[in-house]
C-alpha cells in the first residue's frame, strides 16, 4: 500500500483526494464531465482506498498521481441528469479514462441506460473490448457494435484509454497512440437520452464488476479531446499534471470529505 507522510486522518484523505479530482470545467477541448466526481466515488466507501496512480513521481515537481483502488463490489450509480443537468448528451464526444484493471477481467467500466432500461452507452474493459453505443432508434443493433479486436485493456497494467466518437465512426487511442477507427452504425441525428441512470463498474444484472485502480474518467463534448488526452489531461510522467489546486485550507474540511472538496475554488488548467 502506498504511504505518504503528510498529515493524518481526515486531513490526509483530503490532501490525497485533491490530487486526483479533476473538476467539471470548460477547457480548450470543450465541456468536461468528471464522472467519478458526479457519482461521488470516495475513499470513505467500504472497499475503496487511495493509492499511487499512473505516476509515482513527476519530473521537477513533488506531485504524486493518486487513484482510487477498488477491491470489492461497490454500488455506484446516479441519474444521468446529474451528469448533464443543463445540456443534452453530446452527439460527438470523447470518453477517456486512466485505469489499471485486474488482470484477465472482462467488465463494463461505465454503463448508461435510458428510462426503459435500455443500455445506450458502455465502456468495456478486457479482451477485444466493445464500445457500446445505441441511439434512441436502437441503432446500431448488438451485432454491429464497435469492437476493437486483438486489444486487451485488462492486463494488470496502467492504461490511458480514449475513445473519440464523431459522425459514424469511433476511434480508439490507447496509451497515446491511435489504434483503430471502426464504423459506428448509428442513425442520423442520434440521441442518447439522459432520463435514465448511469452505473459505474458493471452493467445492470451483470456479475462481473470492476476491480483495480482508476485515476480518471471523463466525458468531453469534443471528439478531438481523445487524441490529446495524453497532452492535456494525463501527460507522461516527465510532465506535471495540467491542473492545480488553489485556495484550500484542510482544517476547513467537513466530515463529508468528498462533498467539501468540490466546494472550493476549481482547479485551473494550465496553458
Amino acid at each position: 500500500m502506498f504511504n505518504m507522510n503528510r498529515g493524518t486522518g481526515r486531513e490526509e484523505r483530503v490532501f490525497l483526494a485533491l490530487l486526483i479530482i479533476l473538476h467539471t470545467a470548460t477547457t480548450h477541448a470543450g465541456n468536461l464531465i468528471d464522472v467519478l466526481r458526479v457519482l461521488e466515488l470516495s475513499d470513505l466507501m467500504e472497499g475503496v482506498s487511495l493509492e499511487a496512480g499512473l505516476c509515482t513521481h513527476r519530473a521537477d515537481t513533488e506531485e504524486v498521481d493518486m487513484a482510487f483502488r477498488i477491491d470489492k463490489k461497490i454500488q455506484l450509480s446516479a441519474p444521468t441528469l446529474q451528469l448533464f443537468p443543463d445540456s443534452a448528451f453530446p452527439e460527438n464526444f470523447s470518453l477517456m479514462t486512466t485505469v489499471r484493471a485486474k488482470k484477465n477481467a472482462q467488465f463494463f467500466l461505465l454503463s448508461m441506460y435510458d428510462e426503459q432500461g435500455v443500455q445506450q452507452l458502455g465502456l468495456e474493459l478486457g479482451r477485444s473490448p466493445v464500445f457500446l453505443y445505441e441511439d434512441h432508434r436502437g441503432q446500431p443493433t448488438p451485432d454491429l457494435y464497435a469492437t476493437f479486436r486483438k486489444i486487451n485493456l485488462a492486463d494488470g497494467k496502467w492504461h490511458r484509454i480514449a475513445y473519440s466518437v464523431e459522425g459514424k465512426s469511433v476511434t480508439l487511442y490507447l496509451d497515446c497512440k491511435k489504434v483503430e477507427t471502426v464504423d459506428l452504425h448509428r442513425g442520423d441525428d442520434p440521441v442518447v437520452r439522459t432520463d435514465g441512470v448511469t452505473v459505474f463498474g458493471t452493467r445492470l444484472l451483470d456479475e462481473e464488476v470492476f476491480e483495480g485502480d482508476i485515476q480518471q474518467l471523463l466525458i468531453v463534448d469534443d471528439p478531438r479531446a481523445a487524441e490529446e488526452y495524453c497532452h492535456h489531461y494525463i501527460p507522461d510522467c516527465d510532465s506535471p499534471l495540467p491542473y492545480r489546486t488553489q485556495n484550500y485550507e484542510p482544517e476547513e474540511a467537513s466530515m463529508n470529505t468528498y462533498t467539501h472538496i468540490h466546494s472550493y475554488t476549481p482547479m485551473n488548467f494550465l496553458p
